[in-house]
Order: C-alpha cells, then sequence, then structure tokens
C-alpha cells in the first residue's frame, strides 16, 4: 500500500522531498497558503495557513506521517496533530530551533561551543554586553529571524540604541562576532529506529546573509571528525529523526556553533546529484524507518544559489556536468530562484565551473 506523506510547506524544499518521495513511491500532500508554491509540482497542495487548525486536520486525515521543510512552524499546532498522525522531526528540535537563546543553551548543554553571548532586553543591557563581551557584536532577534533578516552587526557604542530599537528592544540576543576563518555544515540524518549517516562536510560562503555557495567536501584536515561527534551527540540529545543540518565557524583548529536547522537544508542541495543518496531522500527513509542510503560523495561537488535572477545560460566546463534546478518561481530581487550544481572530477575543474557560472549571474 502507499504511503503517503503530509509536508508543511510548499517551497523550494519541498519541491525537492516531494521529487525524492516520488522516486520512493510515495504520495506527497502539502500545506502552503500561497497561489503557486513550488511544490505544486510534486503533489496536491492544500491552501490554508500553516496555524491554521482545519487545514492541519486535513493534512494529517490525508497523511500517514507529518513533515515540514522550515523551523518556523507553531508547535502548538504540530501538537494537535502530533497525538493522531506521527509528526517528524520532533516538536523538541522545534522548541530549539526557534529561540536562539535556546539553541545556544542546548549545544552548551552536550558540550558544543559557541560564540560568547548575552540576552538582551534593553538598551542598558546591550551596553553591559559592549562591555563583558567586547564590539563588535550580532545583534539578533531571538526568534523568526533567517537569511540574515532579524541581525544586526553593532561595532560602536553610538549604534547601540539605534539596533536595539530598530529590532523591538526585548527578546534579544548579542553573539560576539568571532573573526571566523570560514563557515561549514554538516548535514546528518537519524531514523526512527536510531540509525544515523552523516554526508561530508561542505564549506559555505554567504552573500547579503543568504548562502551564496557551497563546496564539499571542505577542506578542513582534523575538523570533520569533530563536526561528525557535535552532529552525532545533538542527535541523539533530540532523540532526532529526519535530516539535521549544524552550521559552524572554524577558527584556527576549532569549530565553535552558530545554529541548527531541524530539516533538509540548503547546504545540502549538491547531496541530489553529488552523493549516492540525497539528503531529501534520506529524510524520507527516515521518517518511515527504512535503512538509510549511502553518503560517500560522486565527485568533488559545488553548489551556487539562484537568487534574484535566472541565468541568461549556463556554460559547459571541461571534466565536470552542471545542473539546473528551477524552483519555478516568480523573480524578484532576494528570491531564491533555483540552483546550480557543480559535480567535477577535480576540485580546480569544480571551482572553475562555478567561476564560469557565476560570471554569467546578475547580482
Amino acid at each position: 500500500m502507499t504511503k503517503t506523506i503530509g509536508i508543511i510547506g510548499a517551497g523550494q524544499l519541498g519541491q525537492m522531498l516531494g521529487f525524492a518521495g516520488r522516486q520512493l513511491g510515495l504520495e506527497l500532500v502539502f500545506l502552503d497558503p500561497a497561489d503557486s508554491p513550488p511544490a505544486a509540482a510534486a503533489g496536491k497542495v492544500l491552501r490554508f495557513p500553516f496555524d491554521s487548525r482545519e487545514g492541519l486536520q486535513e493534512l494529517a486525515a490525508m497523511s500517514d506521517l507529518i513533515t515540514y521543510e522550515f523551523e518556523n512552524v507553531p508547535v502548538a499546532a504540530l501538537d494537535h496533530i502530533a497525538a493522531d498522525t506521527p509528526v517528524y522531526p520532533p516538536a523538541q528540535a522545534l522548541l530549539h530551533a526557534q529561540d536562539r537563546l535556546a539553541e545556544k543553551q542546548l549545544f552548551s548543554s552536550i558540550g558544543i561551543p559557541v560564540p560568547e553571548y548575552r540576552t538582551i532586553d534593553s538598551v542598558a543591557d546591550l551596553e553591559r554586553a559592549a562591555i563583558e563581551v567586547g564590539l563588535p557584536v550580532v545583534l539578533k532577534t531571538r526568534r523568526l529571524g533567517y537569511d540574515g533578516k532579524g541581525q544586526q552587526v553593532v561595532r560602536e557604542g553610538s549604534e547601540i540604541e539605534r539596533a536595539v530599537t530598530s529590532l523591538g528592544c526585548n527578546d534579544l540576543i548579542a553573539e560576539q562576532l568571532v573573526p571566523f576563518d570560514r563557515e561549514v555544515s554538516i548535514i546528518g540524518t537519524r531514523s526512527v529506529r536510531g540509525e544515523i549517516c552523516i554526508y561530508p562536510l561542505a564549506e559555505n560562503e554567504h552573500r547579503n546573509g543568504i548562502l551564496d555557495v557551497s563546496r564539499a567536501p571542505a577542506d578542513v584536515a582534523g575538523l570533520e571528525i569533530v563536526a561528525q561527534g557535535y552532529l552525532t551527540d545533538l542527535l541523539h540529545r533530540l532523540d532526532y529523526v529526519g535530516t539535521l543540518a549544524l552550521e559552524l565557524f572554524v577558527i584556527d583548529d576549532r569549530l565553535l556553533a552558530n545554529e541548527f536547522a531541524p530539516r533538509v537544508h540548503n547546504s545540502g542541495h549538491w547531496t541530489i546529484e553529488g552523493a549516492a543518496t540525497s539528503q531529501f531522500e534520506n529524510h524520507l527513509r527516515a521518517i518511515l524507518d527504512m535503512p538509510l542510503g549511502e553518503t560517500h560523495m560522486c565527485g568533488e561537488a559545488g553548489m551556487i544559489n539562484l537568487i534574484g535572477s535566472m541565468p541568461p545560460i549556463l556554460p559547459k566546463s571541461e571534466g565536470s556536468s552542471i545542473h539546473l534546478h528551477d524552483y519555478g518561481k516568480t523573480p524578484r530581487p532576494g528570491r531564491k530562484l533555483g540552483h546550480v550544481t557543480v559535480i567535477a572530477e577535480s576540485v580546480r575543474a569544480r571551482d572553475a565551473a562555478l567561476s564560469k557560472i557565476a560570471e554569467n549571474l546578475i547580482r
């Protein structure tokens, strides 16, 4: 009998989950209020708000299991349906990911180092943090920030009052702005029965707070094992089911955790063509408690996000294959419209192909 997976959210991550689900012989149904979301290409979309009791009940009635493609799903809404329909990843993971303070406390409780931070509820709090932590700091809202939104760098004391006021004056967190060498992410999947698989570490570059390019495997000798340990500890602590991404800063020979995402992740898009089993397929395998797929690489991988506009052409590059993913969105500034994956025989060929693609992008 064919299983039906309900997915809250029908954006590009939902679309890629849907395509992976079709390859596994699954039926997909999505909940999303948008008129023409990307995942409509992969299954039926119930057009309700994400916290609609009616919509969630209809989704649950049609589904054997429910998952989600973004971390700002209302936890109370999930609790309402979880009694009758299994929901993965667990709500505990969402609770920590939705609050930067709870997230930092979780990391510290399991021995994952983080930049120094302070909670901020007033201008006086940030003035105190500027003395104790030192400037510059990154002031962030504790909730609902993503892709560089809800945060501001404070470099001088004269910027403190304006920064606090602009972000809402309370429920903020100030984090030490660390002089990192590079940013990396590690993605892993844990199944219902506790089986774990982990993908190679990826190095990430951001532009205007949004992921621009990922390259895998990252060249960080000795640190991949450390990152795998942190990720494994996190998966166990949360009794996690599904795919999870942990973002880290590399500083000399150590790692500091930035944040985690309880879902499939942009920095793992390269796994569709670049790994034996994609992060999307393994997420579905995990929540269905199927054996997880192999995560070894199929070459040197790179991924470049297409933000604001699609490239007029995709150049050919010797020694590499190039794969375009068009999410079917209407172009607008700052919007993720698609991505391109490069799989190459060597690091040099991969990076040459990524450079050629970047030259054809309007930024």
